[in-house]
């Protein structure tokens, strides 16, 4: 019994979830001879494991008032970076992650029962939309938290998330769920049921679950009614667009125009920027012609959604059939229909037009500040502090006018998305002799339709502008029933294929002093295929961004793999059991070529008490059809440029020329469990990563240092490649292609300690997990960058600890649960190296308290309630935020949040 309960103490490490599924693992252990555990296709009578398994059960999952596993998942410590959610507003298209170690959720695997889940979401998808995955079909969810190629292939760079569904139950189980917040919104109402029979050759399973989640918007928190900016008296909310309603209008102010000779530098290698405007605001049109002053800038916070709205169906079938007693069939289905919004601002736009009598002398008395050209050399004059002069000049006819105006006068922008992913397998799996195989196939297909509606066919209003047919400058031209001609729905299509072919067998292969030595081997064929088809007029860049071009490619791959665990000692002097564990896979591309990982583990149980456990390994990613052959498209990306605006237009797109990205890994840990301790067990892992040949784009504010006016590095690869350019209205554009060029490296400690104990006659569970970044640094160009203790703009946060504290009592028919979770604070990214300059250079530490409890009414019925976030913890502001003048990635934006839940079982 204590070798069992060892063995479960090195995986069941997250203690935030109640022991219960650790309980029915071991009865599970008991009632069949041999079992698979995730890091592992071995089949072994124990639970024991080289590498650190967390395993979550299906009542942890309802104790959190979970109706997705995302939800879940994301407050483990483990997790980092930017994994997006229903706070995710701007650019989440709806979908759901898992983030393991903050490297990125590619780099995260994600199987549903130990196969690979299909790639799902808007466009050619590259990441496992967790929508997909039926929270009421979850038997329980198994966290390897280290590197796992040799053994599953591309993606377990950081760690395997294996979501394991019910195939054995039997009568009806149905969940009727509720969720509001204190403040009214984001609603999120689920029914699910399950039914399952057995009969004297199989099971068969069926699930249903329906979820409705509602709405926040970010005007409905005071933290994120309008967006920030930061002076000399503190924070205000002038931090709003300058593309604003009514119109802002600027005189040519291009950075980097030719002089007389035709030249864009003069003598001495300065850029030309002869006769423009400079510090001039410009010119606001609302309520009338005035100078632009920061009172004019667009708050579009009461627009947006602070949290987004989505309804899903999920189905799941599951049944197996015994032909007889070597041989079973077994099949696997889900469908997933999800049809989820997000809403935006009014859209901005931006042209330039040649200013004419026919459009009025409206612009003829306003005047703005011009560079002088006192001798008519086309270079501007320069006083003896070296700094333009300047003179207040008029606009007049045939003046070339830059013109940027928020389109509120149509509406926000509305995005919509419908996704549809399905996922079928069919196998079978027998015993010849004293060995195990099965062989299967799995097909996986996602189908997606996303619209943006209020967008404007900015092509044929300039065309009309040329053809003098409309005036820009005329406020009520913007809003005639004529005007909405211009204005359309985008709609896009996407979707991936996924196909594999799979056979394994495993068993002992012969006796050693030690014991039997064990073995897997296996064979894979795998296609996949991703496809994205943009509407038509954005396709031209016709909706005032640049074009976007198609995706479309695929590509297939062959593989082997073989796994070996070796018995080395049994029964020793502090060895009462030692094993050595070894992968190998070998893998052939048809985009790149053929290459093999590997992975060695060694398990070390000195006694009852105590084990050692530590894994090396390589891993490697694949690039993504996305990665691989995505078109062209428009990004736009926080810079800090002076005089120039703080959104770059960034083209991104793919590469056909990329390769895998290459990782080595170690773990290494210990597993204690003191006799003289009753109940308490404790799990210290080290990890660390490092990636080299990454797949990355170069951090945009770099490109704008090395190649925005600096012309000594003209001639620099990187420099030709990004064509930096400023345009009138201040815009920085560039291209930053996908390259392998990257590294990463980030190490750690995850310390779990546990303790379950009889008290007042109640059964007791406390439990602490807690994770140490040590290191996260990163390399593209240039110096390294440290990422640890920092929170970033748009990559999520990087706390240094971050840490679960989970207490549960239970009677006979009840129990409860709190749970403390505690995130460190940290350092903003865009005020390292400049704290001064910065009103909120840091982030606090922040806690948030959950409370749940379940009361068993009789056999049938079940009644859950609990409350997240009890003390409504606001999210921080820091300088330099995501979204919502914080992280969203990161940080709780809803507050309080109740919820509650019938069971009913028969």
């Amino acid at each position: 019994m204590k070798k069992s309960t060892l063995g479960l103490a090195v995986i069941a490490a997250f203690p935030m979830f109640s022991s219960v599924q650790v309980l029915a693992a071991e009865d599970s252990a008991q009632a069949i001879e041999k079992i698979q555990v995730t890091g592992s296709r071995i089949k072994r009578s124990d639970m024991e494991n080289a590498s650190p398994v967390t395993i979550i059960g299906a009542d942890d999952i309802k104790a959190m008032g979970a109706t997705s596993i995302d939800s879940v998942l994301q407050k483990m410590t483990a997790t980092g970076g930017a994994m997006t959610n229903p706070g995710i507003n701007n650019g989440s298209g709806g979908n759901a992650s898992i983030d393991l170690r903050g490297l990125g959720s590619p780099r995260t695997l994600v199987l549903v029962n130990g196969r690979r889940m299909i790639a799902s979401g808007t466009g050619a998808a590259s990441t496992v939309d967790l929508n997909t995955i039926p929270v009421s079909m979850i038997k329980s969810v198994e966290v390897l938290k280290d590197g796992a190629s040799a053994v599953y292939g591309t993606d377990a760079v950081a760690g395997v998330v294996n979501i394991i569904l019910k195939d054995d139950f039997e009568g009806l189980d149905m969940n009727v769920n509720a969720a509001i917040t204190g403040e009214g919104d984001a609603s999120e109402n689920s029914i699910d049921f399950t039914v399952g029979t057995s009969f004297d050759k199989g099971n068969i399973v069926i699930g249903m679950q329906y979820t409705d989640r509602g709405k926040a918007k970010q005007s409905d928190r005071d933290f994120s009614s309008c967006p920030i900016a930061e002076d000399a008296n503190g924070l205000n909310c002038n931090g709003g667009s300058v593309y604003s309603e009514g119109g802002h209008i600027w005189q040519d102010s291009v950075i980097g125009d030719v002089n007389s000779a035709g030249e864009s530098v003069d003598a001495d290698g300065n850029p030309i920027t002869s006769g423009l405007a400079i510090g001039d605001n410009g010119l606001s049109g609302q309520g009338g012609l005035h100078p632009f002053t920061d009172a004019d800038r667009y708050n579009f916070a009461p627009a947006s959604y602070l949290y987004t709205p989505m309804e899903r169906l999920n189905l799941t079938g599951i049944a197996s059939y015994e032909l007889n007693d070597d041989t079973s069939l077994f099949a696997e289905f889900t469908y997933t229909k999800r049809w989820s919004e997000q809403q935006m601002a009014a859209q901005p736009v931006w042209f330039g037009f040649n200013y004419t009598e026919d459009m009025g002398d409206s612009l003829l008395g306003q005047s703005y500040n011009s560079k002088v050209d006192s001798d008519g050399d086309g270079i501007a004059d320069l006083d003896a502090n070296g700094d333009y002069i300047t003179e207040t000049a008029n606009y007049a006819y045939g003046d070339d006018i830059f013109y940027g105006r928020r389109m509120s006068d149509t509406g926000a922008r509305y995005f919509e998305q419908t996704v549809d992913t399905v996922r079928a397998v069919i196998g079978a799996e027998g015993f010849v002799g004293d060995y195990s195989w099965d062989v299967s196939a799995n097909f996986g297909r996602n189908d997606s339709v996303d619209k943006l509606s209020n967008l404007h066919n900015m092509g044929a209003i300039q065309d009309q502008i040329t053809a003098g047919t409309f005036n820009p400058l005329d406020q009520a031209a913007w809003t005639t029933e004529d005007f909405r001609k211009n204005v359309y729905t985008e709609v896009n299509n996407g979707g991936s294929q996924l196909f594999i072919l799979a056979a394994s067998v495993s068993g002992e292969m012969f006796e050693l002093p030690a014991g039997y030595a064990a073995f897997a081997a296996g064979v894979e064929r795998r296609q996949e295929k991703a496809w994205y088809t943009p509407d038509s007029l954005t396709a031209q860049g016709l909706a005032n961004d640049p074009p976007v071009e198609p995706t479309a490619g695929g590509f297939d791959v062959s593989e082997a793999y073989v796994e070996f665990a070796i018995p080395l000692l049994a029964d020793a002097p502090f060895a009462q059991n030692v094993e050595l564990s070894a992968a190998l896979r070998a893998f052939d591309y048809s985009t790149f070529g053929s290459d093999e990982t590997w992975k060695l583990g060694l398990t070390w149980k000195a006694n009852d008490e105590l084990m050692f456990r530590s894994v090396v390994s390589t891993a490697f990613r694949a690039p993504t059809v996305s990665e691989l052959y995505s078109g062209n498209s428009p990004s736009f990306e926080n810079v800090d440029y002076p005089g120039a605006q703080s959104q770059a237009e960034v083209t991104v797109g793919g590469n056909d020329q990329l390769t895998p990205e290459e990782a080595d890994t170690l773990t290494a840990g210990i597993v204690y469990e003191p006799e003289w301790f009753e109940g308490f067990s404790m799990t210290l892992d080290y990890y660390d990563i490092e990636i080299e040949n990454a797949i990355v784009t170069v951090d945009s504010q770099y490109i704008v240092e090395q190649c925005v006016n600096n012309e000594p590095n003209a001639g620099t690869a990187l420099c030709q490649s990004a064509n930096a350019s400023i345009d009138g209205t201040g815009r920085i554009i560039f291209n930053n292609q996908l390259q392998n060029i990257g590294s990463e490296k980030t190490s750690g400690y995850d310390l779990n300690l546990a303790y379950s104990f009889e008290a007042a006659g109640l059964n007791w569970k406390a439990g602490l997990d807690t994770t140490y970044l040590d290191e996260y640094v990163t390399q593209v160009t240039g110096e390294p960058t440290d990422y640890t203790g920092v929170i970033t703009s748009g990559s999520g946060g990087y706390a240094e600890v971050k840490s679960n504290l989970t207490l549960n009592v239970a009677g006979d028919n009840w129990d409860a649960q709190y749970q403390a979770r505690y995130i460190s604070g940290m350092d903003s990214f865009a005020c390292i190296g400049k704290e001064d300059t910065c009103y909120a250079p840091t982030t606090p530490s922040i806690v948030y308290h959950d409370i749940s409890g379940t009361y068993l009414l009789n056999e049938t019925i079940t009644l859950s309630a609990g409350v997240n976030n009890l003390f409504d913890k606001q999210p921080p502001y820091y300088t330099g935020n995501n979204d919502s003048n914080t992280d969203p990635y990161t940080y709780d934006v809803l507050g309080r949040r109740f919820f509650a839940s019938l069971n009913v079982k028969l």
